[in-house]
């Protein structure tokens, strides 16, 4: 069954089209991502498949019985009413469905004449049919439900839709497209506005809601959780691979291999052609050369490889620092509330740290602190010998928007001829007569690679970016991650892009209810050290719950402190050992994730088997070595 056929759209905006012929369907419970460069069209197809928008031609399609749902990125309210108020209106359908329901009961069990009475049944059938199909019972549960996990508190339920700030207006747009329920569901940019634990409970919320959904992202962690099938829109059509995100990306590296050798092949032979042709075309083989030409005119040229480049960003190469880059010490800030106190942080020479956690923990102003531009209320910060900070803010104040381009990134107090400018500039992305027009005409992406520029103009040893991959779209994000992992300085990053914190860094700062936490590892390791603690406390419910534990934590803890809130649940092992192990394990690990790669290992169906089950293994057991390594971290004193 298609719930949704797109066929051969068209849009065109200036000489070149951006939509040449889009064609695709949509069937129930796919979880479509659709990707593709900024600028590529993905939001104008969502406008038009939604009716927000009309197209040059081509045809949209909703199957008779389906409901189509889409988020509207421009939230209107009406004045006076409540989030709760708005959260309802999405359950109008249902409320009234229960309402004819009742209704319907009533006048079956007041009517006498057994026609009324078996017609009145027939309706009430449907009616229970169509309530349990889109879970209509409990209504202000299934409200209450999606809003908490949105990051709406109780108390927020009944404040007035005006008094909410736009992000949270957005929010509150996207509860009401999920409390609707369409069969379809058209999602622009849905994790915009999120924190990480909502955005977490949204991915689980879209695997389980059954609707089919067409989702543009570019938060990539969402799209591997998400999705099950990728479109890749580009030069105006869309290209479909099997699974998420991580899948379209190993599918689309062979495509390239086959596209490129095919193309090449033929322009050899195009270019064979015309030179036989050139050389004979008044000699003897003319004949062959007229021949050669005819053929020529029939070939059905083939396109160039569907290739999206990003461009090769790099940061300068880092100076020499000391060994210790910063160093945090009992830091505090409150400013209408306390947003962290007592933290303690050493941060050393070539290590990548980031700091995650909900909007409002205090990221930012953190970072600020451990900067210098901003003076913690209590505590001190300390940067190490030699050490050059370069900060790249998330406002993009760093360059100035009523200059030119080619001159907002010059650091201030440097001499850096245009030129050499210019060339930074190339060196991401910007190039031509884009690197002379004002800051303020720049797209929101062109903005962002404009600021990394600048940041790499000033050749810091030590980066600190907040929020560097909003507005760069995947290919920017993968390049922007190749130029730290290649940076031998030191990073300090706050970021909501999971997917780049888990390649690039190498411990993380977490805000936790009450606390800071320092964690050696990425986001994966976070994840699973998450994971260890749930199960440890739904083993011992009378623990005292982690959310509970006053005050703020860093590397450095009191043994005291510790001893009382945490008994050992492994034997005593060092740290070391148990670091080797884990290295171990996740070398093993990865060895057989490459047997498996092996086109010999999948002509046999027993050792496929048998390498799966030894990664399951392992992986249980690198679960318990990281708690096991946590606890160790703890209580070793």
């Amino acid at each position: 069954m298609i719930l949704l056929c797109v066929n051969q759209i068209r849009k065109h905006f200036g000489p070149e089209p951006v939509l040449d012929g889009v064609t695709f369907d949509v069937r129930p419970e796919e979880r479509i991502g659709l990707v593709g460069p900024n600028g590529c069209g993905k939001t104008t197809l969502l406008q038009i498949i939604a009716g927000r928008e009309d197209s040059e031609g081509g045809q949209i399609a909703l199957h008779p019985s389906a409901r189509m749902g889409y988020l509207e990125q421009q939230p209107v309210f009406e004045p006076g009413r409540t989030v709760w108020d708005e959260a309802r209106d999405a359950l109008d359908e249902l409320v009234a469905l229960e309402r004819e329901s009742v209704d319907v009961a009533r006048a079956m069990s007041e009517t006498a004449a057994s026609e009324q009475h078996d017609r009145l049944a027939s309706r009430y059938d449907r009616l229970q049919q169509e309530l349990h199909h889109r879970d209509g019972y409990n209504l202000d549960y299934k409200i209450k439900r999606v809003l908490h996990g949105l990051g709406f508190a109780q108390a927020a339920l009944e404040q007035p839709v005006a008094s909410l700030s736009g992000g949270e207006q957005n929010r509150l747009m996207l509860a009401k497209l999920l409390l609707a329920g369409p069969d379809v569901m058209l999602l622009d940019e849905p994790s915009n506005h999120l924190d990480l634990e909502a955005t977490a409970w949204l991915e689980e919320y879209l695997v389980n809601c059954g609707a089919a959904v067409l989702m543009v992202s570019h938060d990539r962690y969402s799209l591997d959780r998400i999705t099950n099938r990728t479109l890749e829109l580009f030069r105006g059509t869309v290209e479909s691979y099997r699974g998420n995100f991580s899948a379209y990306k190993r599918q689309k590296a062979d495509r390239l291999l086959v596209e490129r050798r095919t193309y090449e092949k033929q322009q050899e032979e195009i270019a064979k052609a015309k030179e036989f042709i050139r050389r004979n075309t008044y000699g003897q083989k003319h004949a062959q050369a007229e021949d050669r030409r005819k053929k020529l005119e029939r070939i059905v040229p083939v396109p160039p490889p569907r290739e999206i480049t990003s461009p090769p960003m790099a940061f300068a190469e880092a100076s020499r620092s000391g060994d210790i880059v910063l160093r945090a010490e009992r830091i505090g800030k409150r400013f209408d509330r306390t947003l962290f106190e007592n933290v303690n942080i050493d941060v050393t020479r070539g290590e990548r740290w980031a700091l995650v956690g909900p909007n409002g923990c205090g990221k930012t102003t953190m970072l600020r602190c451990l900067l210098g531009e901003l003076q913690p209320d209590a505590g001190q910060v300390s940067l190490g010998q030699g050490v050059q900070p370069g900060y790249f803010d998330q406002q993009l104040l760093s360059v100035d928007e009523n200059q030119s381009v080619v001159d907002a990134i010059r650091p201030e107090g440097r001499l850096m001829e245009e030129p050499k400018r210019r060339d930074l500039l190339a060196r991401f992305g910007i190039c031509g007569d884009t690197a002379l027009q004002p800051v303020a005409r720049l797209s929101g992406g062109e903005r962002c690679r404009a600021a990394l520029a600048r940041l790499a103009a000033v050749e810091a040893n030590l980066l600190v970016l907040d929020e560097p991959t909003n507005h760069l779209d995947l290919w920017a994000r993968e390049a922007l991650e190749a130029a730290i992992q290649r940076f031998e300085g030191t990073v300090l990053l706050v970021s909501h892009d999971r997917y780049l914190v888990n390649q690039v860094a190498d411990h993380l700062l977490v805000a936790e209810p009450g606390r800071f936490r320092a964690i050696e590892g990425n986001y994966d390791t976070y994840q699973l050290l998450v994971a260890a603690r749930a199960a440890e406390d739904a083993e011992s419910p009378t623990k005292t719950p982690s959310s509970a534990k006053p005050a703020a934590e860093s590397r450095v803890k009191s043994p005291e402190l510790t001893a009382k809130t945490r008994k050992r649940q492994f034997p005593y092992r060092k740290t070391e050992e148990i670091e080797q192990e884990i290295l171990q394990r996740e070398t093993e690990i990865e060895e057989y994730h490459r047997l498996l790669t092996l086109p010999e290992t999948h002509r046999d169906g027993a050792r496929v088997r048998d390498i799966m089950a030894d990664i399951e293994q392992r992986k249980e057991a690198l679960a318990n070595l990281y708690a096991h390594w946590e606890e160790a971290t703890e209580l070793n004193w």
